[in-house]
């Protein structure tokens, strides 16, 4: 549950969003840019404070994106951004994007490539005040079609699962675990040895990845608090040549340990 606000902290960001959002006349995601937090976060505040949404009066509602490609067949670029997507990825209701940390610059670029290349439209990076980042795209049209697609805005309140295409071909259900890994796993040593971890609050989801790995041949810990576990030595080594993190910092992580 969010913290309850006090009446300072309320007066103020709700100056912030009629001065923004109301005045200038600026869209959720205008406002989001300026204030260096997601579009979402927009939203959530607006209704928390009772400032009603208005699209229509923006000057550009409903205009359709006439450049913006929307993929009328599966792909693997396609499964590795769902796998994004359902890691660290929010799909809000003007704009697609996804939120990264501060150490992972060079995995930001590859996230606006790879969007770039998905949607036939330039990705934005926005880097916030706290030293995040968010990549995002802004379009109705695309917002829409990954809802259709299985995505929803919140992934642990629906308890989102992963949209059955994804277990079709091999190289779908790979593409789709290097993009959830690369956002939402982790690596690190034991006493005897490097194991890798999954981590999500939606229980679905993680019973999925677990299907998808063992599909794959891998050997899956059963599900303890919001996580599964890859052990096995040769597992670990057949995850990092198979699957092939982009994220530096895995690889760095993982070389760094083998060093060890």
């Amino acid at each position: 549950m969010a913290r309850r606000w006090t009446p300072e902290e309320e007066d103020f960001y709700r100056e912030q969003l009629l001065e923004l959002y109301v005045r200038q006349n600026k869209t959720i995601t205008e406002t989001g840019i300026a204030l260096g937090i997601p579009a979402g976060t927009i939203f959530d505040r607006m209704q928390r404070l009772g400032i009603p949404s208005c699209p229509e009066r923006k000057d550009n509602y409903l205009r359709k994106r006439h450049d913006i490609v929307i993929p009328t067949e599966h792909s693997v670029n396609l499964a590795e951004f769902f796998g994004i997507m359902l890691g660290d990825g929010h799909v809000a209701p003007y704009q697609t994007l996804v939120t990264l940390g501060t150490k992972e610059y060079n995995y930001v670029c590859y996230v606006q490539f790879l969007m770039t290349k998905l949607f036939n439209v330039p990705a934005t990076i926005c880097s916030k005040k706290n030293g995040y980042h968010d990549v995002y795209i802004g379009s109705v049209e695309l917002t829409r079609w990954l809802y259709r697609e299985g995505l929803v805005s919140n992934k642990v309140a629906a308890q989102v699962g992963v949209p059955e295409w994804l277990f079709t071909e091999k190289e779908y259900t790979r593409a789709f675990l290097r993009g959830f890994f690369d956002t939402d796993g982790s690596v690190y040593k034991l006493r005897f040895g490097i194991q890798i971890s999954f981590t999500n609050r939606s229980i679905p989801l993680l019973i999925a990845l677990q299907a998808m790995l063992r599909g794959l041949g891998y050997r899956v810990s059963e599900l303890s608090l919001f996580r599964i576990y890859i052990t096995r030595r040769d597992d670990v080594e057949r995850f990092f040549a198979e699957i092939q993190p982009m994220n530096a910092k895995h690889q760095d992580r993982y070389e760094y340990l083998t060093r060890r």
